[in-house]
């Protein structure tokens, strides 16, 4: 699978050919708070970069030089189990960082992996260093971000790991929607359905069809639904 990218330097990345001052969520990114001053001081371009459902971002054990805040799209952290088997751990959409791990650990921990058209901003570690000595803000915001983090894997476990089949995918679906903004979703192959909740693929592919046979979601176009998220409330209330 390929990507493309767009190499952007400091000043294009505050005058607007990374489009930066008007970046649609400016306000929840990683560099909400620096203001034109502190884009003066970064010494190493921004990439911006595409990725096609399917591209691989990095590899579990990578170096890790990068992080990456998610404009648009869906990214899955895999890590891969001794015998070869996938398990995903978290899903990123927008505003979310990949591999936050890379401020203070040299290779990434999992890989990741585009699931939905993905576009995002690539930032070298050692800008981020260089930044968060200058505005100590940074810090406090790249703090909130791994508690965020944390809260979040705490919530894979508990919401979309435990309990019966059929109220994991409910959860999921609700959750989908949820980051969506409304009652659609968009969801993935059924492989990775079952590897996000500890399911068989079978068994995925099982109940997405007992949801549509029952109303609960309604396939608009191949893999995009409308959710009834109150019915879906119910399955696991």
């Amino acid at each position: 699978m390929k990507h493309y990218s767009n190499r952007v330097s400091q000043s294009e990345a505050w005058t607007g050919v990374a489009d930066c001052r008007n970046c649609a969520i400016r306000n929840s990114a990683l560099f909400a708070g620096l203001d034109e001053a502190a884009f003066d001081t970064i010494h190493r371009p921004i990439d911006q970069i595409s990725y096609r459902p399917g591209a691989q971002i990095y590899a579990q054990d990578d170096d890790a030089s990068s992080i990456m805040t998610i404009r648009t799209g869906l990214v899955k952290l895999t890590q891969y189990l001794p015998d070869g088997n996938q398990r995903i751990v978290r899903l990123l959409c927008s505003t979310d960082i990949v591999g936050l791990e890379a401020m203070v650990a040299p290779r990434y921990e999992h890989t990741a992996v585009a699931l939905h058209a993905t576009q995002l901003c690539r930032i070298p570690v050692d800008t981020v260093r260089e930044l968060s000595v200058a505005r100590p803000q940074l810090c406090q915001d790249l703090m909130a971000r791994w508690h965020l983090a944390l809260n979040d894997a705490d919530r894979w476990i508990t919401e979309f790991c435990t309990g019966p089949a059929r109220s994991r995918v409910a959860r999921l679906l609700k959750w989908l929607a949820e980051r969506n903004g409304g009652l659609n979703c968009e969801l993935f192959s059924r492989e990775d359905l079952g590897a996000l909740l500890g399911l068989t693929t079978e068994t995925s592919s099982r109940i997405i069809a007992e949801f549509k046979r029952q109303g609960l979601i309604t396939e608009s176009r191949t893999n995009v639904f409308t959710c009834d998220l109150q019915r879906l409330d119910a399955i696991y209330s």
